[in-house]
């Protein structure tokens, strides 16, 4: 049975006081809700990551996840993260390729598979995004353009290792902007992509891998979204920053 997961990432917000608070507020309401049934990981800014693995230590089924990593072990990476360095603070998962990393800093799908490794390799999880843009979906080319972001990033591993990578998909037109795609517009793309999961690594493993929506996803049309066959999940942005938001799309399941 697939893994259900609601992942907040908080991007570049919140002062470390208020990350604090908003951290054990979503804590104590998870805790009080007694929602087992669904993974819940929280990704603060890089500073805040140790506080926040702090807070949520012994918390009900809540994690901590990396908003990125560096693919290198070590080295002379000004700024950068190693995975090694989010493995000694009790890290368990790193958000990778995201929309705005891909656009903002030029990560390719050959550099994303580098840090998958390195993830991997540390025993972290990856949580893989990919999506694609207004144009390309104007196109006709978003079923192929993104499920060549997952053969590029995804398809040189093996089957055990794969079995580890959560996917979100987020359409980038819907991210940041108040616009959803519809159920039934993310229900298409995630039986799409689960498809082509089949196409490489066999139904049964497909059909094990937890799928994310993370295109503007609220506490108002969670549970329409996570009603959908093929969506297991939410990578929620802007919602996350609130955390009765926040719970409220962890309890729509």
């Amino acid at each position: 049975m697939r893994q259900k997961i609601v992942a907040g990432n908080w991007k570049m917000n919140n002062t470390i006081e208020e990350g604090k608070k908003l951290t054990s507020e979503i804590v104590d309401m998870v805790n009080k809700e007694g929602v087992d049934d669904v993974k819940v990981i929280i990704a603060p800014p890089a500073p805040y990551l140790s506080t926040v693995v702090g807070l949520t230590d012994g918390a009900n089924n809540v994690e901590v996840s990396a908003q990125n990593c560096n693919e290198h072990e070590s080295g002379a990476y000004t700024g950068e993260v190693s995975v090694s360095m989010l493995n000694s603070i009790d890290v368990k998962y790193a958000i990778i390729g995201h929309s705005e990393r891909r656009e903002y800093f030029h990560e390719t799908n050959e550099q994303l598979s580098k840090k998958v490794d390195a993830l991997l390799k540390s025993g972290l999880t990856p949580i893989f995004c990919c999506g694609e843009t207004l144009s390309t979906r104007e196109n006709g080319n978003h079923f192929e353009y993104v499920s060549n972001q997952l053969s590029e990033g995804l398809f040189h591993l093996g089957e055990e290792d794969f079995k580890k990578v959560v996917i979100a998909y987020e359409p980038i037109w819907a991210i940041g902007t108040g616009v959803t795609a519809s159920s039934e517009q993310a229900q298409e793309m995630h039986a799409v992509l689960r498809k082509h999961l089949s196409s490489k690594y066999g139904t049964e493993i497909a059909n094990n891998t937890s799928i994310l929506y993370g295109g503007s996803c609220k506490p108002d049309n969670a549970k329409e979204l996570f009603a959908c066959e093929d969506v297991d999940g939410g990578l929620i942005g802007g919602a996350s920053l609130k955390a009765k938001d926040f719970v409220d799309i962890v309890k729509s399941f």
